[in-house]
């Protein structure tokens, strides 16, 4: 089997734009993958065709080898956007191997260890910073079936925080904790905004509220500021998101964070991944893989919550998306109401697929764009207003978009043909 051609599909879904990859063989397989870096989906896409001449011609269920090949080949390393690329088109590459083996991608990696995972709600706090608007969004939350969300409290504080601005954060939380459930989990996501000091007083003052944990409480900069702030948290500290290697995860070693956050796209797909999952099992501690990329993505973090034994909870935005995004792809988790658990892909490959139609009507959206430190980034509007129901396409000049390109490369296999054959074709990995 030799790859062909890869395709790329970048979408505008309001908030963010997301990047979708397409993976085509000359076996009429296809697999899909995953490119979202918020801010640099042009960037992210034009690195996968600057190197897809790595992978064309090879033989896509070679994983580690085609990986080593698009990261070596380069003589350089372009960090966080190059293992972007790698993970779209690794991911990919998993997708088809066990379409070709009519087996999920959790069976390849050992099979399966839960049925099911518990998740956490993002992107649903999409209303104005206050204890009264948040607790409303919250029980919306509770509604769809979920039993625990994340978010970040603080607005736009960086570095220090003012006791005004904490004062309110707090008011937030404990209405939150008092108004809901007791066995409601509550997760905060400091977005790397303080400095050490910062980040304890502000647990110190978080401390009775009974939070899940708290995420990257101090700047990016340095990897050694978060281990003094998770020795001396009373909250538990998780991290990880931002990494781009699997050595980084080690120095989390020499500090007291127990729970990794891998981040599938950044590190560069499932290989690097599960190595990540292995070293935290060997550390006495967890993964909660970072997700608040798109579909695809989701479907590869629940594939590894499928494998991983010391998977701990997983983040989800999908169900607080726009309505039309479902469209986009053939498949989506659902949430048990009693739980608050995903379900898992069952499918062959990655257990999902992409509507190129649907994601034809949805173009790349330059406005489409996230900064957490911009005046009211919670309500996730990109860098316009735009009136209820328009889409972006809709906001912008027809010149101003690029297209995704179609490049139509031999037959193709259908999804229901594929799971006809895997039906009656399925057997044991040999």
């Amino acid at each position: 089997m030799k790859i062909t051609e890869i395709e790329t599909f970048a979408v505008g879904t309001g908030w963010k734009n997301w990047l979708f990859v397409k993976v085509h063989t000359d076996k009429g397989i296809h697999g899909i993958g995953e490119g979202t870096l918020n801010g640099f989906i042009k960037t992210t896409e034009a690195g996968v065709h600057e190197l897809k001449h790595l992978a064309i011609g090879q033989d896509p269920r070679r994983i580690n080898v085609l990986a080593k090949r698009l990261l070596d080949s380069v003589s350089l390393d372009g960090g966080h956007i190059h293992r972007t690329v790698i993970a779209a088109i690794e991911v990919a590459c998993w997708d088809i191997l066990g379409k070709s083996l009519c087996v999920p991608i959790h069976q390849l990696l050992g099979g399966q260890v839960r049925d099911s995972v518990l998740g956490y709600a993002n992107g649903w706090y999409r209303t104005e910073r206050t204890p009264e608007a948040f607790l409303e969004a919250a029980k919306a939350v509770l509604a769809k079936g979920f039993k625990a969300f994340k978010l970040d409290p603080f607005g736009t504080a960086q570095g220090f925080i003012s006791r005004e601005e904490l004062d309110l954060s707090y008011a937030i939380c404990r209405m939150l904790r008092d108004s809901l459930p007791t066995d409601t989990l509550i997760l905060i996501d400091v977005h790397a905004r303080f400095t050490e000091i910062a980040a304890l007083q502000a647990a110190q003052k978080f401390s009775d509220l009974d939070i899940y944990w708290w995420e990257e409480p101090t700047s990016r900069d340095r990897q050694e500021t978060v281990h003094e702030v998770a020795h001396r948290s009373p909250i538990p500290v998780a991290t990880g998101e931002m990494y781009d290697t699997v050595g980084q995860f080690y120095t989390l070693a020499a500090g007291g964070v127990n729970i990794f956050q891998p981040e599938p796209m950044s590190l560069g797909g499932i290989g690097p991944s599960m190595q990540v999952a292995n070293l935290a099992l060997a550390h006495g501690s967890h993964i909660a893989p970072h997700q608040s990329g798109g579909p695809v993505a989701t479907a590869v973090c629940l594939q590894l919550a499928a494998a991983v034994p010391n998977f701990l909870i997983q983040e989800h935005f999908d169900a607080f998306n726009d309505p039309w995004t479902r469209d986009l792809v053939t498949w989506h988790p659902t949430v048990n109401p009693h739980n608050g658990h995903l379900s898992l892909p069952d499918a062959p490959g990655l257990g999902i697929d992409l509507n190129i139609d649907a994601i034809k009507d949805h173009p790349y959206d330059p406005d489409a764009y996230l900064n957490v430190h911009a005046e009211g980034w919670e309500k996730r509007l990109g860098r316009r207003e735009r009136p209820a129901g328009r889409k972006p396409d809709q906001a912008l000049s027809r010149s101003t978009i690029s297209k995704p390109r179609l490049v139509m490369v031999g037959t193709l296999v259908s999804p229901p043909s594929l799971a006809s054959n895997c039906r009656t074709a399925r057997r044991p990995i040999s």
